[in-house]
């Protein structure tokens, strides 16, 4: 088994599963019906591109599936992003939180597209068609409240300086990163770095918003098994349901 694709896989895989289960939990808060589905859809769609990317991880390790991979792992073995493991504070957070990992991931899938690997390539040609309309909906979002009441403006501003100190992990590139990019797989995080703030400021001045100054940033270890103290409550209940099975098997 190829072990450096085996990890790249997991952790495009994980973010976006992470991601699925923190939107999934938000399902019936929106702060209307059209926008509670329309957020909805937006969690089925990167839940999609989690299958996706661990499937593939899972074939190359023959041993499991994808439904191992997302229910049967530890902590420590999951390699995804702090940013995403954020829980849902409020409905400012939900939003902020998704406008940076949309901007991230319409770079990531877009570079991923010239890969070559052919599952990746394919994968993230797919998935960026969802990543745009995603990009479209939570840049609107961003610039709707920031022009909306005195309210939505101090709250969106407030989540987005509180969910700052984790954006920098997002241009982390480690040593499996590293590898990926010598033989033409993977994209190097930190040439994104740049993009992503243009087109995030960009945003935030159309909204009237702040871009954060003199924020500390967070640990960069998330792709090396290194979580929030969020994500061990987070797996409790994504993964109870699949583990209570296997313990307490059906008789029928």
């Amino acid at each position: 088994m190829n072990q450096n694709l085996y990890e790249y896989c997991l952790r495009l895989g994980d973010s976006a599963l992470i991601l699925s289960q923190r939107i999934g939990e938000y399902c019936s808060k929106a702060p209307h019906l059209e926008e509670d589905l329309a957020i909805t859809n937006v969690g089925l769609d990167l839940l999609g591109q989690a299958e996706n990317f661990l499937n593939y991880a899972a074939s190359l390790k023959r041993d499991s599936s994808a439904d191992d991979l997302a229910f049967k792992r530890k902590e420590k073995d999951f390699r995804s992003l702090h940013l995403v493991e954020v829980p849902n504070f409020d409905f400012a957070y939900v939003l902020a939180r998704q406008f940076f990992m949309d901007v991230y991931h319409n770079l990531l899938f877009t570079g991923l597209t010239e890969s070559k690997d052919g599952t990746i390539s394919g994968i993230s040609k797919k998935s960026i068609k969802e990543v745009r309309y995603h990009l479209q909906r939570s840049t609107d979002w961003i610039i709707r409240l920031g022009h909306g009441t005195a309210e939505s403006n101090t709250r969106i501003q407030e989540a987005i300086n509180e969910l700052w100190m984790y954006t920098d992990e997002l241009f982390y590139d480690n040593e499996v990163d590293k590898e990926m990019i010598k033989i033409g797989i993977g994209i190097s995080h930190e040439e994104l770095k740049n993009e992503w703030l243009s087109t995030v400021s960009k945003a935030l001045e159309e909204g009237g918003l702040i871009v954060p100054e003199n924020i500390p940033y967070t640990l960069q270890y998330g792709k090396d098994g290194f979580h929030t103290e969020y994500m061990g409550y987070l797996l409790a209940e994504m993964q109870h349901l699949p583990l209570l099975s296997v313990s307490h098997p059906s008789n029928t």
